[in-house]
């Protein structure tokens, strides 16, 4: 885990000296993963660099989250952490009724954290995505929005002056799975869990996978590789330069 990780943060420049990271926890097993390893590549690291935790709590109405497992979690770890309330989950599910929440959601709740970020004086947010998270937002705009996007490693953020970084990039979310066994996983509350867009998509994979086993892998290679990149814009340069 500390290899795969370690070779995503050096590939794409993600870690340098003096950088203070604060880590996004939701509490699922890919943030609550993330930190853990984060905090153990800290020690041994060739850049010097400072590492904090934040939640932001969406405080729903009819399930509150138990961060106390977390809070004990980063105190074995010597991360400080901070857990934001907000009322997010109120907002989206009791006063605008959402249909489709997860988008609304994870722009207030990206805000928040962000906010507290740069409070705490942090230059760079970790997010816990991976690579079957890449190939999925990837399948979620071809289907839903009819383009060709996906996330990217490392960003910057102009109105926050933030760099977002995703540590986990080469990461297979089956290796997250296996090693967040014994890691304190706190369960999602939100009445959308399991219902959603990118649930649905995640699915399908699963299906395709059944046929062609390494599916997610000629996704990712797809998407990560420019010279196999062949649509119409490249083909509307070669007919100008024919005519």
């Amino acid at each position: 885990m500390l290899s795969v990780m370690r070779k995503g943060i050096t590939e794409y420049k993600m870690i340098k000296d003096g950088d203070k990271i604060a880590v996004g926890v939701s509490g699922g097993k890919d943030s609550v993963a993330l930190l853990k390893i984060l905090a153990e590549y800290k020690k041994f690291s060739p850049e010097k660099f400072d590492l904090m935790a934040i939640s932001v709590d969406l405080d729903f109405t009819d399930a509150k989250t138990d961060f106390t497992p977390l809070i004990k979690f980063c105190e074995d770890l010597s991360v400080p952490y901070i857990v934001e309330k907000t009322d997010i989950g109120k907002i989206v599910f009791d006063i605008r009724k959402e249909k489709s929440p997860c988008a609304l959601c994870s722009k207030m709740r990206k805000g928040a954290l962000y906010d507290v970020a740069v409070k705490n004086g942090c230059n760079k947010v970790a997010l816990g995505h991976h690579s079957d998270d890449l190939t999925d937002t990837f399948l979620l705009s071809l289907f839903y929005e009819g383009r060709l996007s996906t996330f990217a490693p490392k960003s910057y953020l102009n109105r926050t002056g933030l760099t977002l970084i995703r540590p986990f990039i080469l990461m297979r979310e089956a290796d997250i799975i296996s090693y967040a066994k014994d890691l304190p996983v706190v369960k999602s509350p939100c009445p959308a869990n399991k219902n959603t867009q990118r649930e649905f998509v995640k699915q399908a994979v699963r299906e395709i996978a059944k046929t062609i086993p390494n599916v997610r892998e000629m996704a990712f290679t797809a998407i990560t590789h420019p010279e196999r990149y062949n649509l119409f814009d490249k083909f509307r340069k070669e007919i100008d330069e024919i005519l």
